[in-house]
């Protein structure tokens, strides 16, 4: 999953990609490289961000998703925790709606993905918008992810999302110590065990704990790191990448893909 922020303010590239051309020659270059799907997001997560009002956000991501959509045949993703922006992107031409709070922030972006049939992507956050990113850590971090995972599954059944359609994000780096972020990608293989039914989604590329762990203060600096935890995440199970560098990500997640195959043949 190739990352394109149509922001000017991404933690990586911010305002890199905030203009037309630039964003369908990134898409173009990042298809390329070998990404599978186009995670477009009109609304920075990063620590600090203030949120972006529903029309900003549709004027930043629809035309970007409908000249995606009509210029390449890759599906495409919209990053969105907003159900109107979810449901603008999908009339875009959006196949996926990826919702950083799990259906916590607008729990009618469930009711957009049943009725259009789309898929969604349920990843695991606490606390608000605004103070996501510094919430204080919980002790048993596998627990609080099940349980959120939990929750937030009851609700796009209970909306009508068919089971097929979700995809579950651990959610590195949102309210998660440095330590935290290592053990969920060590450990991975138990949250696969625990929902075997559902794809795992991790997105680690460039975040801080990488920067934290290796002492890379620029997120320019964060490729190999990213790498080699996009590689143990695939191993343990990972059926998807986030990532900023899809050229060297696919390559390193082919690779751990083939080395886990004869592993557990």
């Amino acid at each position: 999953m190739g990352i394109l922020n149509v922001t000017p303010d991404s933690f990586s590239d911010g305002g890199r990609f905030a203009s037309f051309d630039a964003a369908l020659k990134h898409v173009e270059e990042m298809i390329a490289d070998g990404a599978d799907i186009i995670d477009v997001g009109g609304e920075s997560t990063r620590p600090g961000s203030s949120r972006v009002e529903v029309q900003m956000e549709i004027d930043r991501v629809a035309p970007v998703i409908e000249a995606v959509t009509a210029r390449f045949d890759i599906p495409v993703s919209v990053d969105t925790s907003k159900a109107g922006v979810a449901e603008a992107a999908v009339a875009a031409g959006a196949e996926i709606v990826n919702d950083i709070s799990g259906l916590r922030f607008d729990p009618r972006i469930a009711e957009v993905a049943a009725r259009s049939g789309v898929g969604v992507v349920l990843m695991h956050s606490r606390g608000e918008f605004e103070n996501m990113h510094s919430q204080p850590p919980v002790a048993d971090v596998f627990g609080d992810v099940e349980a959120d995972f939990t929750r937030s599954l009851h609700a796009a059944r209970a909306a009508g999302v068919d089971e097929d359609r979700i995809v579950l994000d651990v959610g590195i780096g949102f309210g998660k110590t440095l330590e935290q972020n290592l053990e969920l990608i060590a450990k991975l293989d138990k949250l696969a065990a625990a929902f075997p039914t559902f794809p795992l989604l991790v997105g680690a590329s460039r975040k801080s704990f990488i920067g934290k762990a290796l002492g890379r203060d620029s997120a320019e600096d964060r490729l190999a790191g990213s790498l080699a935890v996009a590689a143990i995440a695939v191993w343990n199970g990972a059926a998807v990448i986030r990532t900023h560098d899809a050229r060297e990500t696919a390559d390193a997640v082919r690779m751990a893909k083939a080395l886990a195959d004869h592993a557990h043949d």
